[in-house]
């Protein structure tokens, strides 16, 4: 099942996705899709009704944002870095979020070099502390993509991520969540970023240092991770800061990230 949040009429309304026609779920006016990952159990019904004019957004606000560096060989490789001995964790502010769509904007008094990065978004659907492993897949509601793209200039020179990547409109989520059901295996699947129709970035998660199991339990060995929570998994070679010579977004540049089975999400780049 995919599941999204659409925009009906000015209002943000939890969907199904079947086909690009979005049908609203069953639920109070109000509910969000957190609130349905957060109850648990099973997902209301969908009404029969398809939504007319209505136009899919993020398709959650996250509780927290936990972000993985340095999670591809490939990335890796690129970057003449030696790979990490184990999962390089930060984070990305919640107001950094937009969905498939929306406008990458981008202020030229704070950055100059602003990069892209595809990444398999995991989202939590119920508390994991402290979990194996093992049973790491069990506590995740489904998955949706991600870009995370990133200001290098400030990230370098902050010496610290944090700020870099949280820069408003900073965090492209969509189109919609796939449930976990219908992803066999998260490390099997085709990851790429398109600049203007250019293919710049083609990997495969098999190429992740450490799979989605491994990074839900580290983190959950050391913070709580709630449901609604969203894992970014890192991103494969191609990033244009490792081009030669560097490659940065400008504007009116369209950026597409796209993840096998899960879809793919497009942002414009804006200049403030």
């Amino acid at each position: 099942m995919r599941i999204g949040t659409a925009i009906s009429n000015g209002t943000p309304t939890p969907v199904v996705d079947r086909d690009g026609a979005l049908y609203p779920l069953d639920v109070p006016a109000g509910t969000t899709v957190r609130d349905l990952i957060a109850a648990g159990g099973a997902l209301p019904a969908v009404r029969e009704q398809a939504l007319d004019d209505a136009t899919l957004t993020a398709p959650l606000a996250p509780g927290k944002i936990v972000a993985i560096g340095l999670n591809y060989m490939d990335h890796v490789r690129e970057t003449g870095m030696e790979a990490p001995k184990s999962p390089l964790v930060f984070t990305k502010f919640t107001t950094s979020v937009i969905g498939d769509g929306d406008e990458i904007r981008v202020d030229r008094a704070i950055t100059q070099r602003v990069d892209w990065e595809v990444e398999l978004a995991a989202v939590i659907g119920r508390t994991a502390s402290r979990v194996s492993a093992e049973e790491a897949l069990s506590h995740v509601f489904g998955y949706t993509v991600a870009n995370d793209v990133s200001a290098r200039d400030v990230q370098f020179a902050d010496g610290q991520w944090v700020r870099g990547k949280s820069l408003d409109t900073f965090c492209p989520l969509g189109p919609a969540i796939v449930t976990a059901d219908e992803v066999a295996d998260p490390q099997t699947l085709a990851i790429t970023t398109r600049v203007n129709g250019e293919a710049v970035q083609d990997s495969n998660t098999k190429e992740m240092v450490f799979g989605v199991a491994e990074l839900i339990s580290f983190c959950s060995h050391s913070f709580t991770l709630e449901a609604g929570d969203v894992i970014l998994t890192g991103t494969p070679w191609g990033c244009g800061e490792f081009m030669d010579p560097i490659r940065s977004l400008q504007a009116g540049d369209v950026v597409e990230v796209s993840v096998e089975g899960i879809g793919a999400i497009t942002n414009t780049v804006v200049e403030l």
